[in-house]
């Protein structure tokens, strides 16, 4: 008779909903998650909320139009042609259609599934409907009805809690989105390769 030996992972994870890399690397270690429980271990996906754009208006705009006032027209128009982005981890990018937005109730939806036990399934869903469906996930209704696609009941409060985890995030230092950090005692900036997030779960707890 053999036992299970794979202990709990526990990783917080860092991101802002409509981050693209954060998508790539939320991917990524769910690819490296769903290996590690497939092996009888378990993975406790904790989501720490950062925004890129904390003074971004409740009103969403065409991303278009932000980046051609940031980067110019040219640039803003090579970004939006771009639909290579993402594609070989299975993510169909349209920044063509993306709504820049405020993240705030977004994040604070993701809270509320976390509590329900689905914020995994919810931060795929609000990532996919940024960067491929082109949605507004600023938009009250919009939210409703990705929580109810995906099983979750939305609450009407937590916004206290959400700015002090965002105030939290920012006293430690955090300037970029993603990052992971694992019980294992490493960090991982960026969307690194799905086998640097394996290394990560498999590993060994750091001593140092």
């Amino acid at each position: 008779m053999t036992t299970n030996t794979l202990p709990t992972r526990r990783v917080e994870f860092v991101l802002d909903l409509m981050c693209a890399h954060s998508y790539v690397g939320f991917a990524r270690l769910s690819r490296a998650a769903r290996r590690y429980r497939d092996q009888g271990g378990e993975v406790r996906v904790v989501f720490r909320p950062f925004q890129v754009v904390p003074d971004a208006p409740a009103e969403g705009r065409p991303l278009y139009d932000v980046h051609k006032e940031v980067f110019g027209e040219e640039e803003a128009r090579t970004i939006a042609a771009d639909t290579s982005f993402g594609a070989a981890d299975g993510i169909e990018a349209h920044f063509d259609r993306a709504v820049h937005v405020n993240t705030f109730e977004a994040h604070r939806l993701l809270a509320a599934a976390s509590a329900q036990g689905r914020g995994e399934q919810m931060a795929e869903r609000l990532f996919r409907a940024y960067l491929t469906d082109g949605l507004d996930i600023g938009d009250a209704d919009t939210l409703r009805r990705l929580a109810a696609e995906t099983g979750v009941e939305p609450v009407t409060g937590g916004a206290e809690e959400l700015r002090a985890r965002l105030a939290e995030v920012r006293r430690a230092g955090v300037t970029s989105v993603p990052q992971f950090l694992f019980d294992t005692g490493r960090t991982i900036s960026g969307a690194q390769p799905e086998d640097t997030f394996r290394t990560a779960l498999e590993g060994p707890v750091s001593t140092v």
